[in-house]
């Protein structure tokens, strides 16, 4: 009886050091969290306002532009794929991994295209490596707290990539993105885009007969104006989506560390009752015990 005692205590203060680490680790999250928040909300009107401005140059000028022209053959699509650093944040990096799986196996299977992974965040760098994929570039250590220069060398390396010729350079004839998209608190949903070549992602309404069509004038050439203005929309892209994940993962990080401290109060509540139950057992054989020694010594005099 003793020994399953001190065994429930052994428990309880286990868990209690388990429940003072989740919930440390919530109330990190839920402190970054909120600039994450913030962030996303900053960013967000930049990344909407250069996409419709490029999509509106890519529809009114007659210019054909590497990083805005459908190839007529698409072999090669990138992929890449923003998960976490770190674990213990609930469903977050599996969705997105799964998200990818989905988008590659349609690639593939339905299109018949290469697939080329861009993986961001050792969750799916560890993903890859332990299923022996290859991988064309791998970026990891700020996926809490994203930097506008991770984003432009990404970007940068994407739009290299992209230039190039696929067949005698190994280049990429379309991107794609696969993150989490930050909802609420309550929801984040992984979700793909298509970076390259550029979509209009609102067309303009059919113009009628008689509405004056916009004319854009370029200084110094049409040319140049794009390659300036379209390494910019692709950086402010990626960083925006890696923004979105930052604030999601910190937001699964929070509920996943809630819940684990909810459970963790629970067992200690356990294994207390188990813990009290056992003590009051010993404590009733010991006076029965008391009873019956005293009894049998009265009837021997």
């Amino acid at each position: 009886m003793g020994a399953q005692i001190r065994e429930y205590r052994q428990r309880i203060r286990s868990v209690s050091a388990t429940k003072k680490i989740t919930r440390a680790m919530e109330l990190m999250a839920a402190s970054r969290v909120v600039k994450a928040q913030q962030a996303v909300r900053e960013s967000s009107p930049y990344a909407r306002a250069i996409t419709r401005a490029v999509s509106a140059v890519a529809t009114f000028s007659n210019e054909d532009h590497p990083l805005t022209t459908e190839k007529e053959q698409v072999k090669r699509a990138a992929v890449v794929i923003i998960t976490s650093d770190r674990g213990l944040a609930g469903a977050y990096s599996s969705s997105v991994i799964k998200e990818s799986e989905r988008l590659v196996a349609r690639l593939r299977e339905e299109e018949g295209k290469e697939v080329v992974a861009y993986l961001m965040g050792r969750k799916a760098i560890g993903f890859y490596k332990f299923r022996h994929r290859e991988s064309a570039a791998e970026w990891a250590g700020d996926s809490e707290k994203p930097n506008f220069e991770r984003a432009r060398e990404v970007g940068a390396r994407i739009v290299a990539d992209f230039v190039k010729d696929t067949d005698a350079e190994g280049g990429i004839d379309e991107v794609h993105i696969v993150f989490s998209r930050f909802v609420s608190m309550v929801t984040q949903e992984p979700e793909v885009i298509r970076l390259l070549p550029l979509e209009v992602v609102e067309p303009p309404p059919a113009p009628a007969a008689t509405d004056l069509l916009p004319l854009y004038a370029f200084e110094p050439s049409t040319d140049e104006v794009l390659d300036a203005l379209l390494p910019k929309y692709v950086n402010a892209r990626i960083w925006n989506c890696m923004l979105q994940a930052a604030a999601s993962e910190l937001a699964a990080r929070q509920r996943a560390m809630k819940s684990a401290t909810d459970n963790a109060e629970e067992l200690i509540k356990k294994y207390t009752r188990l813990a009290n139950q056992a003590r009051q057992a010993e404590i009733t054989q010991e006076i029965s015990e008391i009873v019956g020694g005293a009894s049998a010594l009265a009837e021997s005099k």
